[in-house]
């Protein structure tokens, strides 16, 4: 296994991120906007930022580039959801107005695998499922509602650009048809179903406490879904066919901090990261899964006196709490290192693994609370 490489992205979180498919552009989320990076052919060195969008006045929840790379996707608790596009002739990002028709947050988008539509979850219990009327230059949507109970947590699609899995604060994962009549092609008969008019619901799984479902995905064949939810578990589900219950429904319990993001490496292997700090990783078949190994070796805390130089400068406000506390009477105090008295984590990230993606074949990208993206080879 070759080493990670670290990107420093500055110290604020970094709750969603993204590559291009041709991995020459890097979008993260931070506060409020989204930073667009250029990536050089030489991984290790630092991708370079090349302009920041501005276009929401609330915290981007989540950022999604379209798999022909052209277009950028962005949703915000301020309701809205925006497709920017590259104008060559301004030398900009410009976005496109989305019509979601939702009163609550927007907490996660995701473009379908052939482009032509996305889907945005949000608070307002609705999905919203959006394709692109040229007419009027903008990106409409239809909603799936029932049987949404709660907040939308994550999205996945189905390779066949049919299917959506969600999974939301009531703790159920649930698998929608998005099939819209003149924009989709019949899709081929699967083990999720035949049948699919827009808003079937062709799967509705829950484990066994009930608990917040953190992330879905199917894996690359779509014949089975996974997701992690707040009890620190992995739960695997086979489906048999439409109207039948499922050939396994397989839970895997851990003791680790709860999970917050997942991906299928390969059909079996998952990893899966959260605030646990490290990248765990699960195998198995429908017999059954079990962990195999943590991709970082790690202790609970190691000490180091050394301070990055890019971080030399950012001191926490606790730490700049206790920094005046211990001012003697002529104002001098040694200054505290940005991991706090010395101690940092064993593992790269500092905090929790918010979101990880796919990065190549072996390789597979993480971003976290910590502002650190680090490509793992696996």
């Amino acid at each position: 296994m070759s080493s990670p490489i670290v990107y420093q992205l500055g110290h604020e979180s970094i709750k969603d991120h993204v590559f291009s498919p041709d991995r020459q552009i890097l979008a993260i989320t931070k506060s409020n906007t989204v930073e667009i990076y250029q990536t050089s052919s030489n991984s290790s060195s630092k991708p370079k930022l090349i302009t920041t969008l501005k276009g929401h006045d609330k915290t981007v929840t989540s950022v999604d580039i379209s798999p022909d790379g052209s277009k950028i996707l962005t949703c915000s608790q301020d309701r809205n959801a925006l497709v920017w596009k590259y104008d060559q002739a301004e030398q900009e990002y410009k976005p496109t107005l989305v019509l979601l028709r939702i009163s609550r947050a927007a907490t996660v988008c995701r473009w379908s695998p052939l482009g032509n539509k996305f889907a945005v979850g949000s608070s307002d219990r609705i999905i919203a499922v959006c394709y692109y009327e040229p007419e009027n230059d903008w990106w409409v949507s239809k909603h799936l509602k029932k049987p949404l109970k709660s907040t939308i947590t994550s999205l996945d699609w189905h390779p066949n650009n049919i299917l959506l899995a969600s999974g939301s604060t009531d703790g159920h994962t649930r698998v929608f048809s998005t099939y819209i009549k003149g924009l989709d092609e019949k899709p081929e008969p699967s083990v999720w179903g035949s049948k699919l008019p827009f808003q079937t619901l062709c799967g509705d799984f829950i484990n066994e406490t009930g608990a917040w479902i953190h992330d879905v995905s199917f894996d690359p064949s779509g014949n089975s879904l996974a997701f992690v939810s707040h009890d620190s578990s992995l739960t695997v589900v086979y489906p048999e066919g439409e109207g039948l219950p499922p050939r396994a429904i397989l839970n895997v319990k851990t003791n680790y901090l709860p999970f917050k993001s997942l991906v299928f490496s390969s059909e079996n292997r998952i990893l899966v990261g959260g605030h646990n700090c490290n990248l765990i990783a699960f195998e198995g078949n429908e017999s059954g899964w079990k962990e195999a190994f943590k991709v970082e070796k790690q202790k609970d805390l190691i000490k180091d006196t050394t301070v990055p130089e890019d971080e030399e400068e950012e001191i926490s406000s606790h730490d700049a709490l206790n920094m005046f506390k211990q001012l003697d009477l002529k104002g001098r105090v040694n200054k505290p290192s940005a991991k706090g008295a010395g101690k940092v984590l064993s593992t790269i990230h500092q905090n929790t693994i918010a979101s990880i993606k796919t990065y190549s074949n072996n390789q597979i990208s993480t971003s976290g609370i910590d502002g650190k993206i680090v490509i793992f080879t696996i």
